[in-house]
């Protein structure tokens, strides 16, 4: 175990030292989890670049299950495995869209679908759904604010570290 901790260690130095590092969580543990699971294959927002904009159509790519737990205020479910490209139909192909999930592996994946589609204003939210509840921005139930949040599963779960974690569902 020792040593997968200095390879991840030295593959992120390596990477901050190379200027590859250019998104971020607040936790540098997390951060060098995301750029391992991610392939950064599409443009990635950060939490602050988002927060505030009301002209942004969210979509959640999480389970149905996970997005009714709580979501993102105004923010659209699509899904991940059985998402459809008929449920953004009505999402004009201009419009500023950002996909999220719980860290950011599904959105990924799902971003590239809208990309391979003719969307041509996608971005992933880079840390997802926790990173969002992470610094302290509002998740909702249908209209009502919630501090619950799906962690997925307790291995995952690990990277919330603000508000009332939920499995199952």
């Amino acid at each position: 175990m020792p040593r997968v901790k200095l390879i991840l260690t030295l593959m992120f130095s390596l990477s901050t030292l190379f200027g590859c590092a250019q998104k971020k969580v607040e936790s540098g543990a997390y951060n060098m989890t995301l750029k391992a699971l991610l392939s950064h294959s599409v443009p990635e927002v950060e939490v602050n670049d988002v927060a505030d904009s009301s002209n942004i159509v969210f979509l959640d790519s999480r389970a149905k299950a996970e997005y009714e737990v709580s979501h993102i205020k105004g923010a659209k479910w699509v899904g991940y495995d059985d998402f459809d490209l008929a449920r953004v139909r009505d999402v004009p192909k201009d419009k500023k869209i950002v996909v999220y999930c719980s860290v950011g592996y599904r959105s990924e994946k799902i971003s590239e679908k809208l990309i391979a589609d003719g969307f041509t204003n996608v971005s992933n939210l880079y840390g997802g759904i926790f990173e969002w509840k992470n610094q302290d921005k509002p998740v909702f139930i249908d209209s009502v604010e919630t501090d619950s949040v799906h962690a997925f599963d307790k291995a995952w779960g690990i990277w919330l570290k603000k508000g009332e974690k939920v499995y199952g569902k």
